[in-house]
């Protein structure tokens, strides 16, 4: 009875122990990951002027582009019944009308790589700039009677907060209706067709090849190489890139796809550099 009763407050103890432990280990910080290989990309978004050059020289290329559908210059080879069709310009919204560079300084910073606790509460901020060129071209394409088409893998739980950033940042024509985030499919093509069933899309503008086609989407880098080469004829008429040297499936191929640790990851961008 007595070594029972010795063996019960041994064993209280014990999960006493393991209570404190546990609490004090949530209110530890998590140890904080190596990002500075980041740091290239975001400061290049952040302070190159050849940033700026090749955002505006993006949609300077797509008034041009537009200017020539709107003449009629493209509609020769296009069906009747296509060419009566309204026009619709599909867009990404990250890296390609909103600057979200802010946030992948911080996570840089506090050594936070991407997770959507951070995201969310960015996002809530209603802060990111407008692309360079963004708002004009945009706001011109509405002005000629085209509708645009916000197409992005942010989530429905951020709609209210990605209409009012883009409202902020000053583009026009902004709504629940057009603005359409993903829901539970990550890939753009089902809404991409949804616009095209009512619509002629004159062009789709992005940072990412995923932006453009499924063609590209979980796709090896050798792959989406390739891919790229059977389309060469689009890039600049029909498909419009913006840069983003900050993240991108460009860099999930690198790694394969797999969820990795930063360690993991290093290794895997380090073995990828090719060498003289």
């Amino acid at each position: 009875m007595f070594i029972s009763l010795i063996n019960r407050r041994i064993l209280r103890i014990f999960l006493v122990s393991i209570a404190l432990h546990s609490v004090i280990a949530a209110q530890q910080p998590a140890p904080k990951s190596d990002l500075d290989y980041q740091t290239g990309g975001v400061l290049y978004t952040q302070k190159a002027a050849e940033y700026r050059a090749l955002a505006y020289q993006a949609y300077n290329l797509a008034r041009l582009r537009l200017d020539a559908d709107l003449e009629k210059k493209n509609l020769k080879k296009l069906p009747k019944t296509e060419r009566r069709r309204p026009r619709a310009i599909v867009v990404d919204i990250d890296e390609t009308v909103l600057d979200n560079s802010p946030a992948n300084a911080k996570g840089i910073i506090t050594g936070r790589p991407f997770n959507t606790t951070d995201w969310y509460a960015w996002s809530e901020m209603r802060k990111a700039r407008p692309v360079p060129g963004a708002v004009d071209f945009l706001n011109y394409a509405v002005s000629k009677g085209v509708k645009i088409f916000y197409v992005s893998n942010r989530d429905e739980v951020q709609k209210a907060a990605t209409i009012d950033n883009l409202q902020k940042a000053g583009f026009r024509d902004v709504s629940t209706s057009n603005v359409m985030l993903r829901e539970k499919d990550s890939s753009k093509d089902p809404r991409r067709a949804a616009v095209g069933a009512q619509y002629r899309i004159v062009m789709l503008i992005g940072d990412n090849l995923d932006d453009f086609s499924g063609l590209f989407e979980k796709r090896s880098t050798a792959e989406r190489y390739a891919e790229t080469e059977k389309a060469h004829d689009d890039w600049g008429r029909k498909f419009i890139v913006l840069p983003n040297a900050m993240y991108g499936t460009w860099e999930n191929a690198i790694y394969e796809y797999k969820r990795l640790t930063e360690a993991q990851k290093a290794e895997k961008r380090a073995a990828a550099l090719e060498l003289p």
